[in-house]
């Protein structure tokens, strides 16, 4: 059995790799590489890959950066973390997930995956989009009637395991299946050591506290 896992090498696409792994999958992690601010998370990928001992990692190159209108692909500030906020935060980047899934969907094919595991969350929601389970189910629908294997019964289905995840428990999952937590990083600043204030850096903090467990990575402040 084979899946494909949607890997950024940040806190929730790694438990999201334990979990295909502890379901007994040969895993094939595809990351991309956007244009990103906080590119140092495809080091991570890669280390989080190498943990894990695949046989094969595809690094896909976007160029996500020419279309812009995130803080993460933009000249705009990434803000402080705000747990009030009620809008989509300016860290969204426009259509990331149809373009990533559409991606994976198309490796699935060739690889004759029957599953991709994406480690999309709508407990601790950051207001993004395609996060949501509406986001998931609909492209499932389109995953079933744009491929081959799905006109043919072999359906590609969809895994989201962390979607009703409070961060605390996605923590603690991960912890129980030995993923290399310390391998990841979740700022969105990018830098060697996490700022500790953006929006990630202050759900990520918050899931460690709450599950009772030490953050393993470095941190500003």
């Amino acid at each position: 059995m084979k899946a494909i896992v949607l890997l950024s090498g940040g806190l929730d696409s790694t438990v999201c790799m334990s979990v295909a792994q502890q379901a007994g999958y040969e895993t094939v992690p595809i990351s991309f590489d956007y244009g990103q601010r906080h590119f140092r998370e495809l080091a991570c990928a890669r280390a989080v890959a190498d943990f894990y001992r695949v046989k094969k990692h595809v690094l896909i190159e976007t160029n996500m950066r020419a279309i812009g209108g995130s803080a993460l692909t933009d000249d705009i500030e990434v803000p402080a973390g705000d747990e009030q906020r009620q809008d989509v935060p300016v860290t969204y980047v426009p259509a990331r997930n149809l373009i990533f899934l559409s991606y994976a969907l198309g490796l699935a094919e060739v690889e004759k995956a029957e599953k991709i595991y994406i480690g999309v969350n709508a407990m601790d929601y950051s207001g993004y989009p395609d996060c949501r389970p509406e986001f998931i189910q609909k492209f499932q629908q389109v995953a079933d009637y744009a491929t081959k294997a799905g006109i043919e019964e072999k359906k590609i289905s969809l895994e989201t395991p962390l979607q009703y995840l409070s961060k605390a428990q996605i923590v603690a999952l991960g912890m129980k299946n030995g993923a290399p937590l310390h391998l990841t990083t979740s700022c969105y600043q990018g830098g060697e050591e996490a700022c500790g204030v953006c929006d990630s850096c202050l759900l990520r903090l918050k899931g460690f506290r709450e599950a009772g467990f030490a953050d393993p990575i470095k941190y500003k402040k």
